[in-house]
Protein backbone atom coordinates (compact mmCIF):
# COMPACT_ATOMS: atom_id res chain seq x y z
CA UNK A 1 0.00 0.00 0.00
CA UNK A 2 1.31 3.18 -0.93
CA UNK A 3 2.63 5.93 2.25
CA UNK A 4 2.01 9.52 2.03
CA UNK A 5 5.53 10.75 0.48
CA UNK A 6 5.68 7.89 -2.06
CA UNK A 7 5.97 8.69 -5.84
CA UNK A 8 2.83 8.10 -7.66
CA UNK A 9 3.16 5.98 -10.28
CA UNK A 10 1.04 6.66 -13.53
CA UNK A 11 -0.44 3.54 -15.22
CA UNK A 12 0.55 2.94 -18.72
CA UNK A 13 -1.53 4.27 -21.58
CA UNK A 14 -4.71 2.55 -22.10
CA UNK A 15 -6.58 3.86 -25.29
CA UNK A 16 -9.08 1.02 -25.20
CA UNK A 17 -12.16 3.16 -24.18
CA UNK A 18 -11.38 5.97 -26.81
CA UNK A 19 -13.67 4.45 -29.30
CA UNK A 20 -16.32 6.87 -30.52
CA UNK A 21 -19.52 5.35 -30.54
CA UNK A 22 -21.88 8.36 -30.82
CA UNK A 23 -22.26 12.10 -30.75
CA UNK A 24 -24.78 15.30 -31.52
CA UNK A 25 -24.86 18.74 -30.81
CA UNK A 26 -25.83 20.25 -27.39
CA UNK A 27 -26.62 23.90 -26.74
CA UNK A 28 -25.33 24.70 -23.47
CA UNK A 29 -25.25 27.94 -21.02
CA UNK A 30 -21.86 28.34 -22.48
CA UNK A 31 -22.71 28.06 -26.40
CA UNK A 32 -22.78 24.86 -28.41
CA UNK A 33 -20.69 21.60 -28.11
CA UNK A 34 -20.71 18.70 -30.18
CA UNK A 35 -20.70 15.82 -27.61
CA UNK A 36 -18.97 13.03 -28.45
CA UNK A 37 -19.53 9.22 -26.37
CA UNK A 38 -16.25 7.33 -26.10
CA UNK A 39 -16.40 3.80 -24.67
CA UNK A 40 -14.98 0.34 -25.02
CA UNK A 41 -18.20 -1.14 -25.15
CA UNK A 42 -20.94 0.07 -27.30
CA UNK A 43 -23.76 -0.11 -24.57
CA UNK A 44 -21.09 1.27 -21.68
CA UNK A 45 -23.32 3.08 -19.38
CA UNK A 46 -20.65 5.67 -18.69
CA UNK A 47 -18.62 6.84 -21.36
CA UNK A 48 -15.92 9.24 -21.33
CA UNK A 49 -17.49 12.41 -22.96
CA UNK A 50 -15.64 14.89 -24.90
CA UNK A 51 -17.04 18.53 -25.38
CA UNK A 52 -16.04 20.01 -28.84
CA UNK A 53 -16.76 23.20 -30.12
CA UNK A 54 -17.96 23.45 -33.53
CA UNK A 55 -15.27 25.22 -34.53
CA UNK A 56 -12.35 23.70 -32.95
CA UNK A 57 -9.58 23.75 -35.51
CA UNK A 58 -7.53 20.44 -35.19
CA UNK A 59 -4.38 21.92 -36.61
CA UNK A 60 -3.96 24.77 -34.12
CA UNK A 61 -3.05 24.79 -30.58
CA UNK A 62 -6.26 23.55 -28.97
CA UNK A 63 -7.07 24.40 -25.71
CA UNK A 64 -8.02 21.16 -24.08
CA UNK A 65 -9.60 20.62 -20.21
CA UNK A 66 -9.08 17.30 -18.92
CA UNK A 67 -11.81 16.98 -16.33
CA UNK A 68 -12.13 13.74 -14.00
CA UNK A 69 -15.48 13.19 -13.42
CA UNK A 70 -16.90 14.72 -9.79
CA UNK A 71 -20.23 14.52 -8.87
CA UNK A 72 -20.62 16.54 -5.42
CA UNK A 73 -19.18 19.10 -7.03
CA UNK A 74 -20.32 19.06 -11.06
CA UNK A 75 -23.38 18.16 -10.17
CA UNK A 76 -24.55 19.30 -6.59
CA UNK A 77 -21.96 22.24 -6.58
CA UNK A 78 -20.14 21.19 -3.40
CA UNK A 79 -17.75 23.81 -1.97
CA UNK A 80 -15.71 20.59 -0.06
CA UNK A 81 -13.63 20.17 -3.18
CA UNK A 82 -13.10 22.84 -6.09
CA UNK A 83 -13.98 20.78 -9.12
CA UNK A 84 -17.45 22.40 -10.19
CA UNK A 85 -15.99 25.22 -10.03
CA UNK A 86 -13.35 24.29 -12.36
CA UNK A 87 -15.58 23.08 -14.65
CA UNK A 88 -17.56 26.13 -15.20
CA UNK A 89 -14.78 28.04 -15.65
CA UNK A 90 -13.09 25.65 -17.78
CA UNK A 91 -16.08 25.47 -20.27
CA UNK A 92 -16.21 29.37 -20.53
CA UNK A 93 -12.87 29.48 -21.31
CA UNK A 94 -12.76 26.33 -23.70
CA UNK A 95 -15.99 28.19 -25.47
CA UNK A 96 -13.84 31.14 -26.12
CA UNK A 97 -11.10 30.09 -27.38
CA UNK A 98 -12.82 27.10 -29.17
CA UNK A 99 -10.87 23.90 -27.85
CA UNK A 100 -12.02 20.94 -26.08
CA UNK A 101 -13.35 19.73 -22.55
CA UNK A 102 -12.65 15.97 -21.73
CA UNK A 103 -14.85 14.40 -19.64
CA UNK A 104 -13.18 11.20 -17.75
CA UNK A 105 -15.16 8.86 -15.77
CA UNK A 106 -12.83 8.43 -13.26
CA UNK A 107 -14.75 10.08 -9.86
CA UNK A 108 -13.13 10.70 -6.86
CA UNK A 109 -8.99 10.96 -8.07
CA UNK A 110 -10.42 7.70 -9.34
CA UNK A 111 -11.53 5.58 -6.00
CA UNK A 112 -15.20 6.25 -7.31
CA UNK A 113 -18.28 7.95 -5.29
CA UNK A 114 -18.63 5.25 -2.62
CA UNK A 115 -14.84 5.35 -1.23
CA UNK A 116 -15.16 8.72 -1.49
CA UNK A 117 -17.40 9.49 0.67
CA UNK A 118 -16.03 7.13 3.35
CA UNK A 119 -12.63 9.12 2.59
CA UNK A 120 -15.13 11.93 3.15
CA UNK A 121 -16.26 10.82 6.76
CA UNK A 122 -12.64 10.17 7.94
CA UNK A 123 -11.91 13.75 6.55
CA UNK A 124 -14.54 15.33 9.00
CA UNK A 125 -12.61 12.59 11.92
CA UNK A 126 -9.73 15.13 11.17
CA UNK A 127 -7.98 13.54 8.21
CA UNK A 128 -6.75 15.24 5.30
CA UNK A 129 -7.54 13.78 1.35
CA UNK A 130 -4.38 11.98 0.92
CA UNK A 131 -4.37 10.53 4.72
CA UNK A 132 -7.95 9.34 4.30
CA UNK A 133 -7.25 7.60 1.13
CA UNK A 134 -4.38 5.71 2.40
CA UNK A 135 -6.27 4.57 5.69
CA UNK A 136 -8.74 3.13 3.57
CA UNK A 137 -6.09 1.16 1.45
CA UNK A 138 -6.42 3.25 -1.35
CA UNK A 139 -4.13 4.75 -3.82
CA UNK A 140 -3.36 8.84 -3.42
CA UNK A 141 -4.97 9.41 -6.96
CA UNK A 142 -5.46 6.28 -9.20
CA UNK A 143 -6.67 8.18 -12.29
CA UNK A 144 -5.15 7.96 -15.41
CA UNK A 145 -5.11 9.84 -18.78
CA UNK A 146 -3.96 7.84 -21.51
CA UNK A 147 -7.50 7.44 -22.39
CA UNK A 148 -7.35 11.64 -23.41
CA UNK A 149 -4.62 10.86 -25.61
CA UNK A 150 -6.36 8.41 -27.92
CA UNK A 151 -9.73 10.44 -27.84
CA UNK A 152 -7.19 14.00 -28.74
CA UNK A 153 -5.67 11.61 -31.38
CA UNK A 154 -9.18 10.25 -32.49
CA UNK A 155 -10.14 14.37 -33.15
CA UNK A 156 -6.96 14.84 -35.04
CA UNK A 157 -5.50 16.87 -32.13
CA UNK A 158 -2.17 16.68 -32.25
CA UNK A 159 -0.30 20.04 -30.34
CA UNK A 160 -2.83 20.81 -26.98
CA UNK A 161 -2.80 24.41 -24.44
CA UNK A 162 -3.57 22.43 -21.61
CA UNK A 163 -5.80 23.78 -18.93
CA UNK A 164 -4.65 22.36 -15.93
CA UNK A 165 -2.99 22.89 -12.20
CA UNK A 166 -1.52 19.52 -11.82
CA UNK A 167 1.82 18.19 -12.67
CA UNK A 168 0.66 14.68 -13.10
CA UNK A 169 -1.68 15.60 -16.08
CA UNK A 170 1.12 17.41 -17.88
CA UNK A 171 3.71 14.58 -17.15
CA UNK A 172 1.06 12.19 -18.26
CA UNK A 173 1.55 13.02 -21.95
CA UNK A 174 5.24 12.27 -21.76
CA UNK A 175 6.86 11.87 -25.11
CA UNK A 176 3.36 10.49 -26.54
CA UNK A 177 1.95 11.48 -29.49
CA UNK A 178 0.19 14.82 -28.08
CA UNK A 179 2.67 17.85 -27.79
CA UNK A 180 1.47 19.74 -24.62
CA UNK A 181 2.83 23.35 -25.74
CA UNK A 182 2.28 25.38 -22.84
CA UNK A 183 -0.06 24.99 -19.21
CA UNK A 184 -2.96 27.39 -18.75
CA UNK A 185 -3.42 27.65 -15.18
CA UNK A 186 -7.07 27.49 -13.67
CA UNK A 187 -7.35 29.32 -10.18
CA UNK A 188 -10.35 29.13 -8.41
CA UNK A 189 -10.43 31.36 -4.94
CA UNK A 190 -10.63 28.82 -2.06
CA UNK A 191 -13.84 29.34 0.35
CA UNK A 192 -13.86 27.95 3.89
CA UNK A 193 -14.98 24.15 3.02
CA UNK A 194 -11.89 23.51 1.03
CA UNK A 195 -9.64 25.84 1.72
CA UNK A 196 -7.51 22.46 3.74
CA UNK A 197 -8.07 20.78 0.98
CA UNK A 198 -6.80 23.05 -1.90
CA UNK A 199 -3.83 23.24 1.03
CA UNK A 200 -2.99 19.72 0.88
CA UNK A 201 -3.57 19.62 -2.86
CA UNK A 202 -0.40 22.61 -3.38
CA UNK A 203 1.92 21.44 -0.26
CA UNK A 204 1.46 17.75 -0.25
CA UNK A 205 0.07 16.68 -4.35
CA UNK A 206 2.29 19.47 -5.98
CA UNK A 207 -0.61 21.22 -7.55
CA UNK A 208 0.08 24.78 -8.91
CA UNK A 209 -2.23 27.08 -6.85
CA UNK A 210 -1.50 30.50 -5.96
Amino acid sequence: MPQQGDPILLPPADLTDATRRAEALIPTPYGDFRMIAYAGEAEDYTPHLALVHPDMDPKGEVIVRLHSECITGDLFGSKRCDCGEQLDRALRMVSAGKGVVIYLRQEGRGIGIINKLKAYQLQDQGLDTIQANLHLGLEIDARHYGVAQGILQDLGINRIQLLTNNPLKVDSFGDGPIEVVRRLPIIVSPGEANRSYLRTKQLDMGHWLK
